[in-house]
């Protein structure tokens, strides 16, 4: 994607300005940021991806000033009745089970895929929503059905409402108002509360990214370090020939402790450790991806990865669900390609070495890509 490029999608903006302008900054409101814009996926597909296992759903009803919370999978006859007002069915990582809403999500590709996570889509009747709330990451909030009013306010007073099983604000005070129609979109950097309440019936799509915690990360990528390193009997054994006798036998050695940040610091320099446990960490499928098998009974022609998968790259490798592989020359250039466009031609998969065109037959046994 061309970054100096305007966008219908931020409203004329290139992605380089919007990212300047607007990224983590303040809102945008688009107005037919997706001209003429059809539902990508059906209120009755919504539903029946509701009732799957593999699927997180939520549905949240409100009466009066009380919030009723259910987690999913839910059947049709265990959702309220199309003209109950006040309740609200939110269905996680639809792009993974969807194509129209996956190609919905590949527009925002001008910011890094380690940052995108999933599309969520929500339907609501009227009156439904989830109460004003603020996120710890940015969303696009795009329309694709119906209209939603949303009121939004710099977060200013984090209090919330004692006692509900959802992070609604106590003390929300709106600062600004709009009504979306289809195709109307609203990005909003974290930190912003926001209110949505739809206005009849209707669709809107969460286009959301994640923005993993410094501690969680570091816990993440430490442990996935420490299981890399292989084991070895030339590991050293920590030895005291020089300690002394001691009167505070409950006192933690000091030798001890500089031992353990050896380790440490052994571990933090292990060469390109720390960016390949970061691969494959951002890769890894969330507990309830599941892939299907392939059996190939012809020649392909093309490879696509298949929606579910995620795949990354840095300069010395490619990361896909979670695994990392080290390619070089000519096939380090078509796997980086892969990632970048999620698919091969014949004439790209013509010049695959004997490594990588291993790594794609597996890739598509496991079903997470796609001979075609």
């Amino acid at each position: 994607m061309n970054p100096l490029k305007p966008l219908t999608l931020l409203a004329g903006l290139s992605p380089r300005q919007f990212m300047q302008r607007h990224w983590q900054k303040k809102p945008l409101l688009v107005r037919a940021a997706v001209p003429a814009l059809a539902p990508p996926i059906s209120r009755n597909d919504l539903f029946a991806l509701a009732a799957r296992d593999d699927v997180r759903s939520r549905l949240v009803q409100q009466v009066g000033r009380q919030w009723r919370l259910d987690h999913g999978p839910f059947s049709r006859r265990s959702l309220p009745a199309l003209r109950q007002t006040g309740w609200t069915l939110l269905v996680q990582g639809v792009d993974r089970h969807c194509d129209e809403v996956a190609r919905l999500q590949q527009q925002f590709r001008f910011l890094p895929d380690a940052r995108l996570d999933d599309v969520m889509v929500s339907y609501a009747s009227d009156r439904g929503g989830v109460g004003p709330h603020q996120d710890s990451y940015d969303v696009f909030l795009l329309q694709a059905s119906g209209q939603r009013r949303w009121r939004i306010a710099r977060a200013k007073n984090e209090t919330l409402r004692a006692g509900l099983p959802l992070r609604i604000l106590a003390n929300f005070e709106a600062e600004q108002e709009f009504l979306l129609d289809a195709g109307d979109m609203l990005y909003l950097p974290p930190g912003y509360a926001h209110d949505g309440v739809a206005v009849g019936e209707c669709l809107t799509c969460s286009i959301g990214f994640r923005a993993p915690r410094r501690r969680e990360l570091g816990v993440e990528l430490l442990q996935r370090m420490a299981e890399a390193v292989p084991e070895s009997t030339d590991d050293p054994v920590y030895r005291d020939p020089d300690q002394a006798a001691v009167s505070t036998p409950a006192l933690l050695p000091a030798a001890l402790r500089q031992f353990a940040e050896s380790s440490m610091r052994e571990l933090l320099q292990r060469p390109h450790a720390l960016s390949r446990a970061l691969g494959e960490y951002l890769t890894e499928p969330q507990a309830n991806v599941w892939f299907v098998p392939q059996v190939l009974d012809r020649d392909y022609h093309r490879v696509v990865l298949d929606r579910k998968t995620r795949m990354l790259h840095d300069r010395r490798h490619v990361f896909v669900n979670g695994e990392s592989y080290r390619a070089s020359s000519g096939d380090a250039r078509l796997m980086r390609r892969l990632a970048q466009q999620r698919r091969l031609d014949a004439t790209e998969l013509s010049g695959l070495g004997r490594s990588a065109s291993g790594w794609l037959q597996q890739w598509i046994e496991a079903g997470w890509a796609h001979g075609e």
